[in-house]
């Protein structure tokens, strides 16, 4: 269908602004802008911050969001969500509003992980605090009020691909059970190969020069942009991973990676249900201020299963 066209007038009146003037200012103008589109908060239940240790002696934070219908003195299904932003941007409090609209839409508790960020920590360690946020989740469920059993991972964009990649690390370490992916329009190959970075890669709001300079910030000099848990796309196999749902956007770059790997999931004998977002351009999980419309990836999420 056709560009949604409140979306469609925002692209028109992006204009070339100058570039900040450093990554600290980058991701400062980032915050405002998603800011500025999303909604109102939606009420949740309760809200909490969590403190985990990481790799290298330090800590990271959590902040876990119970649905606003979620029953009381239950152990809630959750998911270990990891946010977009390239690798390189985004926050928690930037994500306050999607996540909470998260919550309602899927009914679980929300575990929102505020991973160190690259090009300060580049691949693996992003990748390693979303699985240590895992299995922090795993070990501490009765404590924080969880079922050990229902432990989803998610993620959007860059966020995608932590929880894809951190997926295929559960399954090759023997480590705590996923019960399901949500794959939110994933970063999924780092080398851009598929047909709609031809069709989308510029004029859709995420463009290939962006996803291009992100991709380097994550992989660093050192990584090869094969390896599996940096880029899922190329991992050897899928088989024995967790069901499946993957969202992409219309106009969106990312949009046939998404695609094709659900078909690769599905040829591996995976569940998957992926859907496309018509009308919708990346991040649309941030717009449902701007457009209304935008809202259908969180109704799509609340009627699954």
């Amino acid at each position: 269908m056709p560009l949604d066209k409140q979306i469609a007038l925002f692209l028109q009146q992006q204009t070339d602004a100058p570039a900040p003037s450093s990554l600290e200012a980058l991701r400062a103008q980032t915050a405002v802008e998603l800011q500025r589109l999303q909604g109102e908060p939606q009420p949740v239940q309760k809200i909490t911050d969590f403190h985990i240790p990481v790799s290298g002696g330090q800590t990271i934070a959590l902040r876990g969001y119970i649905p606003w219908n979620a029953s009381e003195n239950v152990a809630h299904p959750a998911m270990v969500f990891a946010h977009g932003g390239g690798w390189c941007l985004g926050s928690l409090d930037v994500y306050d509003v999607p996540c909470r609209a998260l919550a309602n839409a899927t009914g679980r508790m929300i575990l929102s992980v505020d991973y160190r960020l690259a090009p300060e920590y580049p691949f693996p360690v992003p990748l390693h605090d979303v699985y240590q946020a895992l299995c922090w989740a795993s070990e501490q469920a009765a404590q924080i009020g969880i079922d050990p059993l229902r432990i989803a991972l998610g993620g959007d964009s860059a966020g995608g691909n932590l929880a894809a990649a951190a997926a295929l690390m559960a399954r090759e370490r023997s480590g705590p059970t996923v019960e399901h992916q949500y794959l939110l329009y994933p970063a999924l190959d780092s080398e851009m190969t598929m047909p709609s970075f031809t069709e989308y890669g510029e004029g859709y709001y995420l463009t290939q020069a962006i996803m291009g300079w992100c991709w380097a910030n994550y992989l660093g000099q050192d990584t090869d942009p094969r390896e599996s848990y940096a880029s899922p796309w190329y991992a050897s196999t899928l088989a024995g991973l967790p069901p499946a749902t993957i969202l992409v956007c219309e106009y969106d770059p990312l949009r046939d990676e998404g695609e094709h790997y659900a078909q690769r999931l599905q040829a591996a004998g995976v569940n998957v249900n992926c859907q496309r977002l018509p009308g919708m351009v990346h991040a649309c999980m941030h717009m449902t201020g701007l457009a209304p419309k935008a809202q259908v990836l969180f109704t799509a999420l609340e009627a699954l299963p």
